[in-house]
């Protein structure tokens, strides 16, 4: 997959979530819940706030710790360019624990 359809293929499941809004906070593409960001995306990555796998992602060639403060509170971002593709079935799943770990419970309740 190119990084455009990585990018398009995450922002269309992202809003498939309940409560998910779309935002545009300085340039980027932020997915929301209750007003709380659960999913940066940009054209060549995608930052995800992940409680239970932080440790595991940052092993990963194409993760590192977010900018801006927020890798130290689990936020993590992953970089998919030519040199590095990361599955998409682990990006979903990075969405999920993001979703999961911002949402209300009773949103999160929602999914099952």
């Amino acid at each position: 997959m190119t990084a455009k359809q990585i990018f398009n293929r995450l922002r269309k499941k992202a809003l498939t979530y309940p409560g998910a809004v779309e935002d545009h906070p300085w340039g980027e593409t932020a997915i929301k819940v209750n007003g709380k960001v659960f999913v940066f995306l940009g054209e060549e990555g995608a930052s995800f706030k992940l409680p239970n796998s932080r440790d595991m992602a940052h092993d990963l060639p194409f993760a590192e710790p977010t900018r801006y403060g927020l890798g130290k509170h689990g936020w993590v971002s992953a970089h998919f360019t030519r040199k590095s593709k990361p599955s998409i079935s682990l990006l979903e799943a990075w969405l999920d624990e993001s979703y999961r770990a911002v949402a209300p419970k009773k949103m999160v309740e929602r999914l099952g």
